[in-house]
């Protein structure tokens, strides 16, 4: 009789199946998913996002987004991401402000295969994405890296980008709490220079590649703090000022549509003004599977923003799945012994 289950992890399965010392692995399974979907074998449809806010203030308090996707090619795998936030956990906290699950599915049977727990994926995604970008976008010879947020993908950004360009000499950090910021930087001793920084401008100006991971709603980087032929990497909606954005030689996003409909975003006014248009714009899937040319020049200066998509985390997830399996990890969850109507 065939067995019913469903293969449940946990954090510290996920741990256990050795995701954050794989940084290298999570690299080379975003890179393969980008690369798909520029070949058009992935399906990743925009985000259905529902917000709560808080009644007294009327900002937002916590959201919830799905994000199904299908990865066809060797990978095969139907899934949806269920990502949450909440402000009180950021400011209590006592949870993480993120708390995100993936669920796996049979393709053909469309069976659910799995529930993962899904923080970690999505930190490390993330930061695999943003090495993704410069492998492609940042001047071959970089050996300076500014990073602004010192949360926990500020920690997974460092280890992306040193991962992608061993020769980088220097990490300038900055987070308004220095104390987050000093407590990686000791995490990386005797891997990459940290250092912590003492002002925004310090950490941009230094910078051959720069990475804003914050929550900041206002812009925090200037124009004139940028070296020429920089990169600089947008996590957050609004981290950039405008100029950045218009005076860029070239714009790459990982997914537009979500990104030019988002009203918090520093694109959304400019689109609206007519300073941004559709053909300014350029997809990180279609630079990575060669449709379009990467950098082109040592003086190009490159916008990389990213709203995230959840067939990075498929991906990630579709591997967890299967190294969960070969080290027994996690436990087996029974839908039904028979199913009760058929």
């Amino acid at each position: 009789m065939k067995e019913w289950q469903i293969l449940m992890l946990n954090q510290q399965d996920v741990i256990n199946t050795g995701l954050l010392e794989d940084m290298t692995g999570v690299l080379e399974k975003v890179e393969t998913v980008f690369r798909l979907h520029g070949m058009e074998q992935v399906e990743n449809p925009p985000k259905t996002m529902i917000t709560l806010n808080d009644p007294e203030t009327g900002d937002w308090m916590s959201k919830f987004i799905a994000m199904p996707v299908y990865i066809g090619g060797k990978i095969n795998r139907p899934g949806i991401k269920w990502a949450a936030e909440s402000m009180t956990n950021a400011r209590t906290r006592e949870l993480p402000m993120g708390i995100d699950m993936v669920i796996l599915s049979d393709p053909v049977t469309v069976e659910p295969k799995a529930i993962i727990e899904g923080t970690l994926i999505t930190a490390m995604r993330t930061a695999a994405a943003t090495g993704i970008a410069a492998k492609y976008l940042a001047r071959k010879n970089s050996e300076i890296v500014g990073c602004i947020g010192a949360g926990v993908i500020g920690r997974t950004v460092i280890q992306a980008l040193v991962e992608v360009f061993p020769g980088i000499r220097k990490v300038k950090l900055f987070d308004i709490y220095k104390e987050k910021a000093e407590k990686i930087a000791e995490e990386f001793q005797g891997r990459v220079n940290v250092e912590v920084a003492n002002s925004l401008q310090e950490t941009v100006s230094e910078s051959d590649i720069m990475a804003t991971m914050s929550t900041s709603t206002r812009p925090l980087v200037k124009k004139e703090w940028l070296k020429e032929g920089y990169l600089i990497t947008q996590l957050g909606a609004n981290e950039v000022e405008a100029r950045i954005v218009t005076d860029s030689d070239m714009i790459v996003v990982d997914d537009w549509e979500p990104i030019k409909h988002n009203h918090l975003s520093v694109f959304y006014p400019l689109i609206k003004e007519g300073k941004i248009r559709d053909d300014h714009i350029k997809l990180l899937r279609h630079i990575v599977c060669g449709k379009i040319p990467a950098r082109i020049s040592e003086g190009q200066n490159i916008l990389y923003s990213s709203r995230g998509m959840g067939c990075l985390d498929i991906i990630v997830a579709d591997h967890i799945y299967k190294t969960a399996i070969e080290k027994g990890l996690g436990y087996n969850f029974k839908m039904w012994d028979k199913p009760y109507w058929i």
